[in-house]
């Protein structure tokens, strides 16, 4: 399979481009595109940026320039319930917007035309089942980063099973949505506002705590394909 993967930041990206073989870089329209190899599959990586408009533009580079099977998000997120906890891995299976609304008679979360919730394939979901520290449940993206309890409870009045939060993945999966190429979220919580910590610390402390084994589990997913 050919699999794009796309992570918002520079950070992510170095967790991810050591579990490549063959690595090789390109850059196209002012977007840089890691190849290599994990397994059989062919993999092109990029990092889009933080955010929505980022996420969007970045995925539809991606999906103009290669012809892919696969669609990966990956990356952290921030935990929007109890049980999902710093270092644990959530496994998207529907995806929504937590900040769109386009007026009366619509539904809060929906883009016009779009269905509420993206879904993660099914396929490649049910290769990594539930575990303590693997979750499986709904990620709302929005531009804002989540750090109260009270900015998770707002999400949680709209999308009351939201397990996590990002700012790129609904994002991602509209567009491969319009252009028809599955897609697949997977992220590793960095902080989590949802149980009332202060995650502005978490967040930071995150990347000092030997993140590399949950992106790992990127490698092993790869490989059970």
């Amino acid at each position: 399979m050919k699999i794009g993967i796309i992570v918002a930041m520079s950070k992510e990206l170095a967790l991810l481009t050591p579990l490549l073989e063959n690595e090789s870089a390109t850059t196209i329209d002012g977007y840089e595109f890691i190849t290599g190899q994990i397994g059989q599959h062919e993999i092109i990586a990029m990092e889009c940026g933080i955010g929505k408009v980022n996420a969007a533009m970045g995925t539809y580079a991606l999906l103009s320039h290669f012809s892919l099977n696969l669609v990966l998000s990956t990356g952290v997120a921030g935990g929007a319930d109890p049980s999902a906890n710093v270092m644990d891995v959530v496994i998207a299976d529907r995806i929504a917007y937590h900040d769109v609304w386009c007026g009366p008679e619509t539904i809060p979360g929906q883009a016009a035309g779009m269905p509420v919730f993206f879904t993660s394939c099914p396929d490649v979901t049910a290769l990594l089942p539930e575990s303590d520290s693997v979750k499986h449940g709904l990620l709302c993206s929005g531009d804002m980063f989540i750090d109260s309890i009270e900015q998770v409870r707002e999400i949680k009045r709209k999308f009351s099973d939201a397990l996590a939060v990002d700012m790129e993945s609904a994002a991602i999966a509209h567009v491969c949505f319009k252009k028809g190429v599955p897609f697949f979220c997977m992220r590793v919580i960095s902080d989590s506002p949802g149980a009332g910590h202060n995650n502005a610390v978490q967040y930071d402390n995150f990347w000092t705590a030997a993140p590399e084994h949950p992106f790992a589990l990127v490698k092993k997913l790869l490989l059970a394909l």
